[in-house]
């Protein structure tokens, strides 16, 4: 689906029209830059490729330099190549937030918070055990995880401690509930993946 790049810039509410406080998301969307343009003809689908955040040319190769300067753009931080868009770009142009309009439901991906490494309880919303009776030795503790002799291992997939977080997540269906096209920001109705300052994908 057609979309753009951003960056998370962090979470406030705003009041509607009926006076009710609604949480929600502002990104920073764009503008991104076309820098390859996929076709057929030659890669056997089509797509656009777009650049968002300036980076600095001493920190990027060489081939990124030939392949940024062949569109005529800066070296850019996060490429990402989209499909579905009903216009036709050309290597170069530039495409905004006007590309998403209010009232309108987007998808919005990005790669969660990391936790680290955390139990059953945190990771899998275990309950633990009881705190009252006497002395308990396993409070947040898994329990029992396999038999014995048979089937003498443990199951794949059960759900142990392990590391949380810092994974891709999607979240869909969110509602564009403003566009500010002269900062390049788009308030986004409840929550989305990842930290402030995070990169993000928006699609229609």
């Amino acid at each position: 689906m057609s979309g753009l790049i951003g960056k998370k810039i962090g979470m406030t509410s705003i009041f509607d029209e009926n006076g009710k406080n609604i949480p929600c998301t502002v990104i920073e969307a764009g503008p991104c830059v076309v820098t390859q343009v996929r076709t057929n003809e030659v890669d056997g689908y089509e797509a656009l490729q777009l650049g968002f955040d300036d980076k600095s040319d001493k920190n990027a190769t060489k081939a990124d330099l030939g392949h940024f300067k062949k569109a005529g753009s800066s070296v850019k931080r996060k490429v990402i190549e989209f499909q579905g868009f009903k216009e036709e770009y050309k290597l170069g142009d530039h495409i905004t937030v006007d590309l998403f309009k209010e009232n309108e439901f987007v998808d919005v991906s990005a790669t969660s918070k990391g936790k680290g490494f955390q139990g059953v309880v945190k990771r899998h919303g275990f309950a633990g055990s009881q705190r009252t009776h006497g002395q308990q030795s396993m409070l947040r503790a898994p329990g029992s995880v396999g038999a014995a002799s048979y089937p003498a291992r443990i199951f794949k997939g059960m759900k142990m401690g392990g590391q949380m977080g810092s994974q891709k997540v999607k979240v869909q269906n969110l509602r564009v509930l403003k566009v500010v096209p002269e900062k390049n920001l788009i308030v986004i109705k409840g929550c989305v993946p990842g930290h402030n300052n995070t990169y993000v994908t928006i699609q229609k």
